[in-house]
């Protein structure tokens, strides 16, 4: 599977939130106008998009996304994708890579929230990106204010051609209400509504990353930090997904090898107030969760009886010490009262 190189350019919200539209965690696309020369699935596949020269299928041209035939009546085409999760859209990415004479001179996106069932005829659509001009080969990420939590989207392409990717950045809406005080949750998990506050350094993974389900397929999954030549350490900083009082960690540098850390550290805090970026500086004085401990190679770490008493917590901050990669951290804990 080949994953992501890391957009310099790409703005905060792709590194800190979850892909709402990945197919991995439950995403779907629906229903579109037209898929002729490519199917409406592929636009949502994680992998970057590519082109394979001189590759052609029965409908023309192959190409890695959701293309329409050209339209040659009044209109415009349009796909609905059921999100992954109910969640609150931080911002997406209309990405047209390898569409060049074929990629859709503007495009819009709606949402909605159905609660039973798929969007029909009288499900009411909301805005969330208005029409906008596309450029061929390129990315476009739209920042999205909307705090509305929604369940499907709606992107309309004008008049026609192709869209390679679609990302959708958010933040996952879960009902705890009803949930066990004593069943253990992974409160860092993206799925479950954890997200990324910041990370010191992301050159080669996005620290994101370490909070998907499953294990990391290979050592572009997960989170790695260029190499240290001076002293101090990295570190990243994550919202939990509810406050709650931390049972067991896991910590996992499946396929890092001669690049994993030599050890690592939790500090945490149940935190009131002020603002994410406030939290970059607060986070050096949080107390310790868990003590400096001693990492293996492409291993899955345990920790129980080394976890403090701090009682419930909102935010920790992962130190990885001096520099390396870590693929997933894992912070099962039962909900604050």
């Amino acid at each position: 599977m080949a994953l992501p190189i890391l957009d310099p350019n790409a703005p905060e919200f792709t590194r800190r939130y979850v892909n709402l539209a990945d197919p991995r965690l439950g995403a779907q696309a629906l229903e579109a106008s037209d898929d002729f020369f490519a199917p409406k699935d592929r636009m949502l596949n994680p992998e970057p998009a590519v082109f394979i020269p001189g590759k052609y299928d029965n409908n023309g041209k192959w190409m890695d996304g959701w293309e329409t035939r050209r339209k040659r009546a009044n209109g415009y085409d349009w796909c609905v994708v059921k999100l992954a999760r109910p969640g609150v859209i931080k911002g997406l990415d209309l990405d047209t890579s390898h569409f060049t004479g074929n990629f859709p001179p503007a495009a819009s996106v709606e949402a909605a929230r159905v609660v039973d069932g798929v969007p029909n005829q009288s499900t009411q659509w909301t805005e969330i990106v208005p029409s906008t001009t596309l450029q061929g080969n390129s990315h476009h990420y739209h920042e999205v204010s909307d705090t509305n939590a929604y369940t499907h989207l709606r992107v309309n392409i004008y008049p026609d051609g192709g869209i390679a990717r679609l990302r959708v950045y958010g933040q996952p809406q879960v009902d705890w209400a009803g949930a066990s005080r004593t069943e253990q949750f992974d409160l860092a998990a993206m799925e479950n509504g954890a997200y990324l506050v910041a990370a010191n350094n992301q050159h080669f993974g996005a620290a994101s990353t370490i909070l998907m389900p499953g294990r990391g397929v290979n050592m572009g999954d997960g989170w790695e930090t260029r190499r240290r030549r001076e002293p101090g350490n990295d570190w990243a900083i994550v919202a939990l997904a509810q406050p709650g009082v931390i049972r067991k960690i896991e910590v996992d540098t499946a396929h890092f090898k001669g690049n994993y850390p030599d050890r690592c550290s939790i500090q945490a805090a149940y935190v009131t107030g002020g603002t994410d970026s406030s939290l970059i500086t607060q986070a050096m004085f949080w107390p310790v969760l868990l003590g400096e401990q001693k990492l293996k190679m492409d291993n899955q770490h345990y920790f129980e009886s080394e976890i403090a008493a701090l009682g419930p917590v909102t935010h920790v901050r992962f130190n990885i010490i001096p520099d390396g990669g870590v693929s997933r951290l894992r912070l099962w804990g039962t909900l604050a009262s």
